[in-house]
């Protein structure tokens, strides 16, 4: 079973029929990839330790997930949570570990393995959530950046803790990792950053757009992009995490980033199937009847008390419940950073082969609850929401900009980038009173200096809905093309009994549809608007040829204004 074609043979044909199953089901696909891998560990079709397509493939598959992560995301939003997501991230790390070291030793663990054990405890799983968040489409939700915040600042912080575990080496020869770690560290995060800014200021934008005509190559030049950036990163010793986001960031603000990221995503749904197999496998059966009591205390304790923690510490900072039990939720599940600091410790002869058994299962055990908990978030919420309350701080306002608008027959605004920007512009024009809802900070700062009555919060928090007197609005206007939150929004409306028309968003046909049948009066949905507009440009313009004339400059003159969002 050494070739590796029948191995992918075994792999996808396993993973697709389980994946059907849990797709009826409607459950997370990763479900059924993690299951794929403890049956290849349990059965034994082929050796895992020297498959070539569980040993090299899967890392592919997380560089592609970051890397599009990183074109997704707003570093300037991800900066405005600097403070909460610095305190929370530390301080759950710091309480986890202590609890987890002691865990461990009323277990039997020597001091040695109950740190390392504490401390694969701590982590969460970057490439969990994010999947997940990417199938939910909650990534560019307040909860979802909040999320990713958290779990970057984990993933550095377990790069700084693998350099401690094994940095014995010097930096070309100077050796100034062994004489100043935490100096040297410092340097190659500032070199590591310093590139990607460089790279995205300077040369990325001139050869893509060297390039930019013929598909193939930019596909290619993209991908050579991400896997040198990658490269560099893991000499300077960092994780193929860290460099595929930063690679990912670089190109964030490249016109090309949509074109690129349709052809990344069908490559990376393959590869990183393989990864959460690999993870599946690394469970060893051998070792499960004299660890599986600390398997169940380890995995109940990352599903519920770690949440606990991280609603406790972000009531504390201001965040409301619904944010405060979203980001809580995601971060229920070890990480795959945890499997590899333990492999370093058994390399090191500092673990044993238990110890490494009691992370693998819990942490497979740990992603199977936590992406249940994960799909059906909204629905625990319902349950949650007055428990979660309880850890909420009300005198505390990190999250509202605006308290409450004193305002009657206004227009209420979700969303002010793009579509949105454009609608408030015209709305200020013309003086009609309005209210913003975003979940940008950097968004917000820039309604706030315009003078535009604004709240910072997400749509998808019913609480926060109630600040924009929404049954004194004239019209209500959803820009954003998050079906649930549009949903929700819906819902909510229906059982306030307000009847002010509705416009949402929809980005097909059966979301259109889906909305509709929920209350909407509106819903936009942008390529049958695309289809309308250019048949009025036709109508009005097809034998005026002045007009198509001068259309180049003045389309090219908007785009150079970024007429399609506020700022």
């Amino acid at each position: 079973m050494d070739n590796i074609f029948i191995q992918l043979a075994i792999i996808l044909g396993l993973s697709s029929a389980l994946g059907f199953i849990t797709y009826k089901l409607k459950l997370p696909l990763l479900i059924a990839y993690l299951l794929v891998g403890l049956l290849i560990a349990f059965v034994g079709f082929f050796d895992v330790g020297t498959s070539f397509a569980l040993s090299f493939l899967p890392e592919i598959g997380i560089a592609f997930l970051l890397f599009l992560v990183g074109m997704e995301l707003d570093l300037r939003e991800i900066r405005s949570f600097g403070k909460p997501i610095i305190i929370a991230g530390i301080l759950q790390i710091f309480v986890t570990t202590i609890l987890g070291t002691f865990i461990s030793q009323s277990f039997g663990f020597s001091l040695v393995e109950s740190i390392y054990l504490g401390v694969g405890l701590s982590f969460s799983s970057t490439i969990v959530v994010i999947k997940l968040l990417f199938e939910k489409k909650d990534l560019r939700s307040l909860y979802g950046k909040l999320s990713i915040g958290i779990l970057l600042l984990e993933d550095l912080l377990a790069v700084v803790i693998l350099l401690g575990f094994t940095s014995t080496t010097s930096v070309l020869g100077t050796g100034l990792t062994a004489a100043f770690p935490i100096l040297a560290f410092m340097g190659k995060v500032l070199l590591l950053f310093s590139i990607s800014l460089i790279a995205s200021h300077y040369i990325l934008g001139t050869l893509f757009r060297a390039i930019s005509q013929s598909t193939e190559l930019l596909f290619l030049t993209a991908l050579a992009w991400c896997f040198v950036f990658i490269s560099f990163s893991v000499v300077l010793g960092f994780s193929v995490v860290i460099g595929a986001f930063l690679a990912g960031v670089a190109l964030a603000s490249s016109p090309y980033h949509y074109q690129i990221q349709g052809k990344v995503k069908p490559m990376r749904d393959f590869f990183v199937a393989l990864f959460f197999v690999y993870l599946g496998t690394k469970v060893d059966f051998a070792h499960i009847n004299q660890t599986y009591l600390l398997i169940l205390v380890f995995t109940a304790y990352a599903v519920v008390v770690k949440p606990a923690i991280f609603t406790l510490l972000l009531g504390t900072l201001g965040f409301r419940k619904h944010t405060m039990f979203h980001t809580a939720i995601n971060l229920s599940q070890i990480s795959e950073f945890s499997l590899i600091i333990l492999l370093v410790g058994l390399n090191e002869g500092l673990v044993s082969q238990q110890a490494l058994t009691v992370i693998a299962s819990s942490g497979v055990l740990s992603i199977i609850i936590s992406s249940l908990m994960i799909s059906k978030s909204n629905k625990i919420y319902r349950l949650a929401a007055t428990w979660v309350g309880f850890f909420e701080r009300k005198n505390i306002s990190y999250v509202d900009s605006l308290k409450s608008a004193e305002l009657e027959d206004h227009v209420a605004v979700i969303g002010a980038h793009r579509v949105g920007g454009e609608i408030v512009r015209f709305l200020k024009r013309e003086k009609h009173p309005i209210v913003v809802l975003d979940f940008n900070p950097h968004q917000v700062e820039i309604l706030l200096a315009e003078g535009i009555p604004v709240i910072y919060g997400d749509m998808s928090d019913p609480e926060v809905l109630d600040i924009l007197n929404l049954d004194t609005a004239k019209m209500i206007i959803s820009t954003t093309p998050d079906l649930e939150a549009n949903k929700t929004l819906l819902e909510d409306l229906k059982l306030r009994k307000i009847n002010t028309p509705v416009i949402v968003r929809a980005e097909s046909v059966k979301e259109a549809q889906s909305l509709y049948k929920r209350g909407a009066d509106l819903v936009v949905l942008p390529e049958v608007m695309a289809g309308d507009l250019l048949l009025d440009i036709l109508k009005d313009h097809l034998n005026e040829k002045s007009y198509f004339k001068d259309r180049p400059r003045i389309e090219l003159e908007k785009l150079s204004r970024k007429i399609l969002s506020w700022g």
